[in-house]
């Protein structure tokens, strides 16, 4: 394999900009859905696809001062877009309540933030693979699917890597959905010594999870409450999927 920085170094069209990372990558092969942006200051926006024949790189969104792209996921009007910020609120709407824009656009608010917060996570989750199923046999195994929401709380004040926070795994059915640029519920209590989520994502089930160097980290069975607290683990996480 080839580190996603060198393609994105590859680029003709667009200047290399500090702190600029790979977050996600799409097909661009014809009919594709309109493609979801997430933002760090809660921002979104679904990009028509519309683009240049005669560059190899263009930019996708018109991004404001401090702000960034979180990820980005294809998504027809029928799926779910999701947004969880640092505080714990979780927001998910029909991805048809964000109209598709041209590539130079800045989008629209996607979800309203506490002041001081930010985006941890976005994601865009088919509406067919939403749906959680679940069954426990007699010798203590599960077997389980559908797309589930991840969340791990800790001290956001703490040293990176210091604090290995709490975690929970949760459906996302069991959140419900609101309008779009609207706060969100919350999808994790804190606990003494936590005031923040260190770690988020949004997904299929199963998942794995794992440290900065690739090692794997034991996630809790699902927890059917969507606001309980987390279970502590047993190093910090890196990387889900």
């Amino acid at each position: 394999g080839v580190h996603a920085e060198e393609l994105l170094r590859s680029t003709e069209s667009t200047d290399p900009v500090i702190g600029e990372r790979v977050v996600t990558a799409v097909s661009m092969s014809d009919g594709q859905p309109p493609l979801a942006i997430g933002t760090l200051n809660g921002v979104v926006k679904r990009w028509n696809r519309e683009s240049p024949t005669t560059m190899d790189s263009w930019g996708i969104i018109d991004l404001k001062d401090g702000d960034s792209v979180v990820f980005a996921a294809p998504a027809s009007d029928e799926d779910r877009l999701v947004f969880i910020s640092s505080d714990a609120s979780l927001l998910t709407y029909e991805a048809g309540n964000v109209r598709p824009q041209g590539r130079t656009a800045g989008g629209m608010a996607g979800i309203r933030l506490a002041e001081g917060c930010h985006v941890v996570a976005f994601n865009a989750i088919e509406a067919g693979k939403i749906a959680w199923t679940y069954e426990e046999g007699d010798n203590g195994l599960f077997s389980a699917s559908g797309a589930v929401v991840l969340t791990v709380a800790g001290d956001a004040e703490a040293l990176p890597g210091t604090d290995n926070g709490a975690a929970k795994v949760t459906p996302l059915e069991m959140y419900p959905t609101k309008g779009r640029g609207t706060g969100g519920v919350r999808s994790q209590r804190f606990l003494k010594g936590q005031n923040a989520l260190l770690f988020a994502w949004v997904g299929m089930y199963p998942l794995h999870a794992s440290t900065e160097h690739g090692t794997p980290v034991e996630l809790p069975k699902p927890d059917m409450r969507r606001d309980g607290s987390g279970v502590e683990l047993a190093a910090p996480i890196a990387f889900a999927g």
